[in-house]
């Protein structure tokens, strides 16, 4: 079995950065974290998240994140599923994050998209069916 551990995000600051993934995961926790230096810059880190999956930020970012909507090559965004997409909405709405783009309209999933304060774009997903055929159809 593979699955995928954890994203490592270069961010500008990090408790900003933390203020939007926490309204998302409140039960995740600051794991560890330091100082390094990347190709001759220093820089803190942090690792967020459970006992098995987290997120890294380290706050060299110095510039911009890609344009999402033109054709640059980078990561156009990562998903999260959820069995509660109400309630992720509700929490970063509360935080005072606003929806950056509906979902489709499909009768076996619904979906959303964020962008955080550095520009990455996060889907979150709800499946509304255990069937693979109906919850991964495209037509």
């Amino acid at each position: 079995m593979i699955h995928l551990e954890h994203l490592n995000l270069v961010v500008r600051d990090i408790p900003t950065a933390l203020h939007f993934y926490q309204a998302i995961f409140p039960h995740w926790q600051i794991r560890g974290g330091g100082e390094s230096t990347w190709h001759g810059v220093e820089r803190n880190w942090v690792h967020f998240g459970d006992d098995y999956q987290y997120l890294t930020f380290n706050d060299d970012g110095d510039a911009d994140n890609r344009n999402l909507s033109g054709h640059q090559v980078g990561l156009a965004h990562f998903a999260y599923a959820t069995d509660d997409l109400d309630g992720v909405i509700s929490r970063l709405q509360a935080a005072g994050y606003e929806i950056a783009k509906p979902g489709m309209d499909d009768p076996y999933r619904r979906n959303v998209y964020f962008i955080d304060p550095d520009g990455y774009e996060v889907e979150f997903v709800e499946y509304l069916t255990d069937i693979p055929a109906l919850r991964n159809r495209y037509d």
